[in-house]
């Protein structure tokens, strides 16, 4: 059972945010995410494209967004269960609660949060027939451990940013790595782009375009794909098939909490501090809704700092918190680190 102060079901901006602004209260946080790792959307799907409205930075690729919020919440240590969906919750005698994950692990709090972006995502799967029965046996839809493909024969499909980036960080880790898109052209960043075009050129990477993948075989395991490109037909052995075709968002298991629900958004009271129907459960980023609520990371990071203040008073009933600039207090880690304005040099002046 892994205990704390705020568990926050959802990793992305607005999650990480929230460790930040539960630590200034003392308050320890751990993060469930269905994806293998930090940042939800700016990590999974658009790393590498600019956000243009994050305050103090005219210009910011999603995926440094992520690194500079897990170094402004590291002093937090907060911890982490990755690849893991939020699947069912159950209230305490205590008024606690226990939320268990598709894996088994449990996590209790006296305070939730649900920071879930638009939803869990679920892989958009290609439609081939038979492609769930090599599911975990040579198809996967996420690359969680890059070691695994290790001297392998990988193909990807698809061709956005995923697909462009993973083959070109496999180029060197797999014994042959394929890419096929239906299409000649790739919807991806300009450098990866062109990474690509080079690593073709070296004889690194096989392209095949305009191609998709229509049949799957092999008898235990993933032994080959089927291929149709234009006209022709033609199987290639392989050992891994990873369809890279984004992920489609869905509200999941969620929506069975009891919570209010409008639209496949978790109804909240903004007047207050986004906290549910159900007390001590808070929804906050764009998994929630509300009379004029706008879905940018900003108003997440907003609503973050404002539930964080009522989690601090169901933590500590009666306990008043007074508010001090981070210019005047200084933030103390709990990694023993302390980050402090310099002191002000007392000096007369003659």
């Amino acid at each position: 059972m892994i205990t704390t102060d705020i568990l926050i079901i959802g990793a992305g901006p607005t999650g990480l945010f929230t460790v930040f602004e539960a630590g200034l209260l003392k308050l320890k946080c751990h993060l469930i995410d269905a994806l293998p790792q930090p940042g939800g959307q700016c990590s999974e799907i658009y790393p590498k494209k600019p956000i243009y409205d994050i305050p103090a930075y005219p210009e910011i690729l999603a995926g440094d967004l992520t690194d500079k919020l897990m170094e402004q919440c590291k002093q937090f240590e907060p911890g982490f269960t990755l690849g893991e969906r939020a699947d069912t919750i159950e209230k305490q005698e205590d008024g606690s609660f226990v939320v268990t994950t598709n894996k088994g692990t449990k996590h209790k709090a006296p305070v939730v949060a649900i920071a879930g972006g638009l939803g869990s995502f679920e892989p958009r799967k290609p439609l081939i027939d038979n492609i769930t029965n090599y599911e975990d046996k040579g198809v996967e839809y996420m690359i969680k451990e890059p070691e695994m493909y290790r001297n392998k024969r990988v193909v990807i499909a698809g061709g956005g940013d995923s697909a462009l980036d993973w083959s070109i960080f496999l180029a060197d880790v797999a014994s042959e790595i394929t890419l096929i898109h239906r299409r000649n052209e790739f919807r991806g960043h300009l450098d990866s782009v062109e990474k690509v075009q080079e690593l073709k050129s070296a004889g690194k990477i096989n392209l095949i375009t305009p191609a998709e993948v229509i049949g799957l075989e092999g008898e235990d395991k993933l032994e080959s794909i089927t291929i149709k490109q234009e006209a022709k037909v033609f199987k290639k052995e392989c050992d891994h098939f990873v369809p890279l075709f984004g992920l489609s968002p869905k509200l999941g298991p969620i929506a069975n909490w009891g919570l209010e629900i409008e639209k496949n958004a978790i109804k909240v009271n903004n007047a207050l501090d986004y906290q549910t129907n159900i007390p001590g459960i808070f929804a906050i980023g764009d998994v929630n809704t509300y009379p004029g609520k706008l879905k940018l990371i900003l108003c997440g990071f907003h609503e973050a700092t404002l539930m964080c203040q009522a989690a601090y008073q169901i933590i500590n009933p009666g306990k008043r918190y007074v508010l001090k600039y981070t210019t005047v207090s200084g933030v103390d880690g709990f990694d023993g680190t302390r980050k402090e304005a310099p002191k002000a040099v007392v000096k007369a002046i003659d």
